[in-house]
């Protein structure tokens, strides 16, 4: 198998000219044989320095990248608060979904709501019929709905800190924002060198749907496992990356794209090395036991093997339909209506741009010739998202894992000056303060 080694973001020759690195690799291998990128600094190996010299220099090579995206979140974060707290339409609504007695109440509404419940009380999954129903909702909405990884981890860390379940899944939602940060950075490095990544990174911060990475929802936890899941295949590290993809499957339905990369990528390595590789066959095993499992178990309790199914589509009316609800959507907006089903006009609106400015980013990905674990993952994720009925303004939410797609548009932004690249996220992160977290919450449903 051809390859080439990635331009080390911190060697002499890069730090002078950023601008000159390759970018992406001869071909579409599921893996660079290559350090880490938490090991960029070493010169030398494990056992000829002391530990503590290697960790600073890991703590100064991160620090930057944590402080990018800190602030430039932090920005965005004021604003969506701001403008909750100014507009005061929260404290008309249901608490459950939205009101209370501050702006802050409106992070863990609606799927925030759900998690609560099930940190607090877990799961009594059932598909009750509503008596006499005859529209799009059949079934009484139940806990089940919800996957089991984050309310979990919302329940530990408040046994372990005394923090509420709200403050826990904020915690959780924070700490792993930055962890899928670093991830993001990890992964775009090996593009466009650290320049890259760090606009990789601050974008991801302001991208529309990033509303969604500072509140009580699963979409952090969830980013932060398939980023690194993706880096793992990458660096040939298939034990780690099938652990992690188990792990994301215990949290959202859609990381079957995920699987679905892992699976494409270990047969293109056993293709190309032979098949006496254990990594990939182990990490092919691992990988779908968390999705699969939780879909037997909620199954079994409904007494019916597609009961998670039944109920997405009974109780909050998600279902695959070949994409005619995106299409009714599309078709709908060209021409200024707002009468097809679910339909929210703002939070509609980015929605649609959202997935054309995806389509677009498609080929420019393509361009950089990236691992077979990227692309899979992106078109996978794209296409079962695409391809559901569900409230259409949720889109830009959904999306918001496609990750890969950030990688063009930084490799091109590495040629800005540090200032210019910092002034533009930062006036970009003003704006998603509307955008990315106000159109969300209070202008639409997340």
């Amino acid at each position: 198998m051809s390859s080439m080694n990635p331009v080390n973001p911190m060697s002499p020759m890069n730090s002078r000219n950023n601008a000159t690195q390759p970018v992406g690799r001869p071909d579409l291998g599921s893996s660079w044989a290559s350090a880490s990128v938490v090991d960029v600094d070493a010169d030398s190996g494990p056992g000829d320095e002391a530990l503590a010299p290697r960790l600073r220099r890991t703590v100064r090579h991160h620090l930057p990248v944590l402080a990018l995206y800190g602030v430039t979140k932090l920005i965005g974060f004021s604003v969506f608060m701001y403008l909750l707290d100014s507009a005061g339409e929260f404290r008309k609504k249901n608490p459950r979904f939205g009101g209370g007695a501050h702006a802050w109440d409106v992070l863990a509404s609606w799927d925030g709501w759900w998690y609560q419940q099930i940190a607090a009380n877990g799961y009594d999954p059932a598909l009750v019929h509503i008596p006499g129903a005859t529209g799009m909702i059949t079934v009484h909405q139940n806990s089940a709905a919800f996957f089991p990884l984050y309310p979990a981890t919302m329940r530990l860390v408040s046994e372990c800190t005394g923090l509420g379940l709200y403050g826990a899944g904020m915690l959780v939602s924070v700490v792993c924002s930055f962890v899928a940060a670093l991830g993001i950075y990890a992964v775009t490095v090996r593009f466009g060198g650290r320049r890259a990544g760090l606009a990789a990174v601050g974008l991801w911060a302001v991208w529309p749907g990033s509303g969604m990475e500072w509140t009580a929802y699963s979409e952090s936890l969830y980013i932060a496992l398939a980023v690194w899941a993706c880096h793992a295949v990458m660096t040939d590290r298939w034990i780690t990356a099938g652990i992690l993809t188990f792990t994301a499957g215990l949290n959202r339905p859609t990381s079957v794209a995920l699987i679905a990369a892992l699976t494409v990528a270990a047969l293109l390595t056993l293709y190309r090395r032979g098949a006496n590789q254990a990594g990939p066959w182990i990490a092919m095993l691992i990988a779908p036991l968390g999705l699969g499992g939780y879909l037997l178990y909620v199954g079994n309790e409904m007494g019916n093997l597609g009961g998670y199914f039944a109920l997405q589509k009974g109780g909050w009316g998600h279902t695959f339909d070949y994409g005619r609800q995106t299409l009714d959507v599309f078709t709908s907006i060209a021409v200024g209506r707002f009468d097809y089903l679910y339909a929210y006009r703002f939070e509609d609106t980015i929605g649609v741009v959202v997935v054309l400015l995806d389509l677009l980013l498609i080929p420019l990905l393509i361009r950089l010739r990236p691992p077979a674990v990227l692309i899979v993952f992106t078109i996978l994720t794209l296409t079962l998202i695409l391809s559901s009925q569900q409230m259409f303004g949720n889109v830009s939410r959904y999306l918001l894992p496609l990750f890969p797609l950030l990688i063009p548009l930084a490799v091109r932004m590495r040629t800005l000056s540090l200032p210019t690249l910092f002034t533009l996220l930062g006036i970009t992160a003003v704006a998603s303060g509307s955008y990315a977290g106000y159109a969300l919450f209070e202008l639409g449903i997340p």
